[in-house]
């Protein structure tokens, strides 16, 4: 990943045509828009010599970094416990497949198998929601051995310094005011890579799916900055990334504090340049 702000492909902003209203006169206008288009992510194995391909789920995303999306979604949903077991993720490119453009395949290396009876429920997402209800807490207790390993302390400065980088990063959210983003620092607060999309979780699964291409997994001693508000579902995708401490613009809900605690991992909320709110992990802060 790198700091560069990132170009996107043409197909991630949708130009609309539009009235602007004033209050004594309309003008016509054409307004970006974040290009909302679903993706079909697929599974493919050998089984018994042959060759096995599943739909795993379709999401609604922006178009762009597709495969960092498939590759981070089959790793935070708990749908490969080794990640080690990708061989490839590639776009579909089978002219008889419609929207092939809008497919992606996680090929596993040979000896490694899915079973997709684990994961017959919720194979369609919305852009605004991971997979509701299919990773338990119990199942993030299982796949994390591990605590994530952030062993530092961060000063009070640190924060505002994110926020000055991530206001010249997001690219795309300037152009058009629909995004969400996640973005990863290391802990002198350089910006190790970010990602935008109509999406909170797909915009995490992309920053991870980075990573987990990269063979960088677990993150360790890196500082998370999310959009929004922080859910049970975007804890547990850092959790599972080995990521230690999360900054959110928003609020957590009660129970990404409860996981936020049990991981040790360290929440922060409503981060402005003035102040912000602890939730927990603040072993990790100057006091």
């Amino acid at each position: 990943m790198s700091s560069t702000p990132k170009s996107y492909p043409p197909e991630s902003i949708t130009s609309a045509s539009i009235i602007k209203v004033f209050a004594d006169r309309q003008e016509p206008e054409v307004d970006d828009l974040a290009t909302e288009e679903p993706l079909e992510i697929r599974v493919a194995f050998q089984r018994n010599h042959q060759h096995v391909c599943h739909q795993l789920a379709i999401t609604m995303r922006t178009p762009g970094n597709d495969m960092e999306l498939a590759a981070g979604f089959v790793l935070t949903e708990g749908i490969l416990d080794d990640v080690s077991a990708i061989e490839s993720v590639k776009p579909c490119n089978n002219p008889k497949v419609a929207q092939s453009s809008n497919v992606v395949t996680v090929q596993l290396h040979q000896g490694y198998e899915f079973d997709p009876e684990r994961f017959r429920r919720n194979v369609y997402m919305s852009s605004s929601c991971g997979i509701c209800g299919r990773t338990s807490l119990e199942r993030v207790r299982n796949s994390c051995a591990e605590l994530p390993v952030g062993e530092f302390q961060l000063s009070f400065e640190y924060f505002p310094q994110l926020l000055q980088t991530l206001s010249h990063q997001q690219t795309l959210f300037a152009r058009t005011g629909g995004l969400h983003a996640a973005a990863l620092f290391d802990i002198q607060g350089n910006c190790l890579g970010i990602f935008e999309d109509v999406g909170r979780h797909n915009a995490l699964d992309k920053i991870i799916g980075a990573l987990v291409l990269k063979n960088q997994i677990p993150a360790s001693n890196t500082v998370l900055w999310v959009s929004g508000r922080a859910s049970f579902e975007l804890i547990q995708k850092a959790v599972v990334a080995g990521i230690p401490v999360m900054v959110c613009v928003g609020a957590p809900s009660s129970l990404a504090v409860d996981m936020a605690k049990e991981f040790k991992l360290t929440l922060l909320g409503f981060v402005r340049e003035q102040c912000f709110n602890l939730y927990s992990g603040e072993q990790r802060l100057f006091r």
